[in-house]
């Protein structure tokens, strides 16, 4: 992997086509009420939509200017990436933001079927591979309570380790088995052909985007913190290699 060079300040980011930024979802209503979220489809808080329009300042900041974006199936990610896209209009060069639906879908109707124009239009393609980490049997639960039943160490090894998978649920390394293969076939892709992408996703998700970016041992993976509201800028060369980041350390952590 080519050489990482960290930097928060985002007057750094280069005149380079190549980049991504990774934004962590806005904190949603389960989130604030400290419950186990996976896959259950719960929407944004107020503070989560303050969160996702902060981000859009911070793209905005660092001169971003998004061409195709990429989130999950599930609402609170799918509302970041609106909001993030939205709030600030320069951030799509003009564009409109248009939700792509597979049409290999078997409950895809057709009605949106639309050729598009790539000069007048953002597409922003759904998809369950940055869906969050799988829950199981956890989803649902308040975490201080499940702490309290489980012990705070059990929970922190289903929380946080790499391998390790919740009562029915995925690990981090099952979550990073799906998402790999989209980032290098779809997002990398795009980014190797001069496009700047937005990833609006999950914590654990996220993680496993990193974990291949900065080429992370499973070890440190997990002690990865990612804020709210605080988008993470990579500059890429030419074949699709890391060879910068910016990250502004302000947002919040909603663990």
């Amino acid at each position: 992997m080519a050489k990482l060079i960290l930097t928060s300040d985002p007057a750094a980011v280069s005149a380079a086509k190549e980049r991504a930024s990774l934004t962590r979802h806005g904190q949603s209503l389960w989130n604030a009420q400290n419950k186990f979220t996976g896959w259950v489809d719960v929407p944004l808080s107020e503070r989560g939509r303050a969160e996702a329009t902060i981000a859009s300042c911070k793209l905005r900041e660092k001169n971003l200017i998004i061409d195709v974006c990429f989130t999950s199936l599930l609402i609170r990610a799918i509302e970041t990436a609106i909001v993030c896209l939205t709030e600030c209009d320069d951030i799509c060069g003009g564009k409109t933001p248009i939700i792509k639906h597979d049409a290999d879908d078997p409950k895809w109707h057709g009605w949106d079927e639309y050729e598009g124009s790539k000069a007048e239009e953002l597409p922003i393609f759904p998809t369950e591979a940055l869906d969050e980490r799988y829950y199981g049997q956890l989803q649902g639960l308040n975490k201080a309570e499940t702490a309290e039943k489980y012990g705070s160490e059990q929970v922190h090894i289903w929380r946080r380790s790499y391998d390790t998978r919740p009562p029915g649920g995925e690990s981090l390394e099952d979550t990073k088995t799906r998402v790999i293969p989209f980032l290098r076939d779809r997002i990398l892709t795009h980014i190797k052909e001069g496009d700047t992408v937005l990833v609006a996703a999950h914590g654990n998700s996220l993680r496993s985007i990193i974990m291949l970016l900065e080429n992370l041992t499973p070890e440190e993976v997990p002690k990865l913190e990612l804020a709210t509201g605080a988008p993470i800028v990579y500059e890429f060369d030419s074949q699709g290699e890391v060879i910068n980041k910016i990250r502004k350390n302000s947002g919040m952590k909603i663990g």
